[in-house]
């Protein structure tokens, strides 16, 4: 791959950065597509992320920058403009920088997520859903659930106040959709989505409570991109589960995001 002068910039801003494959992904599929870009990580500390920001606009080579954890939801405060879907989750993972430096953020997390789910053979429609986390990227994931028609949605978050606030957003948005706060326990559920970054370390324990009550007509899905096959999704396919991996929700966002970007 050469990189000129001419050559679009974007970077990833993440904390670490040593899982981060997107740059990888999203750098093969926009030059498939034609484009002349290429996609870095960038370290940046939650103290940083403002000064980072303020500095980004002053590059006149940068498209623009994808965000990813800790930041998508600290970045709102930092950007000119979000468009509708950033405003209903109320988190980032593409900001655009137009000419002038302006920066305009959206959220196409789960539109990805739905995207890839359904390649997978994996519909929410009518479906009870367990979600694990309810972050930046779980937030976004939660709002398309809603609108790809399940009936309900058990959200569980570390911090359980996170989880039924959440929950509040999603039921005010699709009142058809039951969203509430509830335990990592797939008993009961059709789906389980997990969308927090344990999986990533190898003593990370499993977002789960019991992997005994995954069951064979049930589907779990991943956003973690490496390692490909998380632990709980190993587990899944031990009990014949179908899975969805999570660089394909990333693959699915390359169209919006050539949009977004206008490239």
């Amino acid at each position: 791959m050469e990189i000129s002068g001419k050559t679009k910039i974007m970077f990833i801003l993440a904390d670490p950065v040593a899982h981060i494959r997107g740059s990888v992904v999203l750098t093969r599929e926009l030059r498939a597509l034609g484009h002349d870009i290429a996609i870095s990580p960038l370290h940046v500390k939650p103290a940083d992320l403002e000064a980072t920001v303020r500095a980004i606009r002053g590059f006149h080579n940068v498209v623009g920058f994808g965000i990813t954890i800790p930041h998508k939801i600290a970045i709102c405060r930092f950007i000119d403009e979000l468009l509708p879907q950033a405003r209903l989750v109320g988190s980032v993972n593409f900001v655009r920088r137009d000419a002038d430096g302006r920066l305009t953020g959206d959220n196409i997390d789960g539109a990805g997520f739905i995207d890839g789910a359904s390649e997978s053979g994996i519909a929410f429609k009518g479906k009870r859903v367990l979600q694990i986390g309810a972050g930046g990227a779980g937030r976004s994931i939660a709002f398309s659930i809603a609108a790809a028609g399940a009936t309900a949605l058990g959200l569980s978050n570390r911090t359980e106040a996170k989880a039924r606030d959440l929950a509040q957003a999603v039921r005010a948005a699709y009142p058809q959709c039951d969203a509430f706060a509830a335990p990592a326990d797939a008993a009961g559920y059709h789906a389980v989505v997990n969308t927090t970054s344990l999986g990533m370390k190898p003593d990370d324990p499993l977002p789960i409570g019991d992997p005994a009550h995954l069951t064979p007509d049930m589907t779990v899905s991943e956003i973690i991109m490496s390692p490909e096959l998380t632990p709980l999704l190993l587990e899944a396919q031990k009990r014949g589960c179908r899975i969805s991996l999570g660089k394909s929700m990333l693959e699915h966002q390359v169209r919006r995001l050539e949009a977004l970007l206008a490239l």
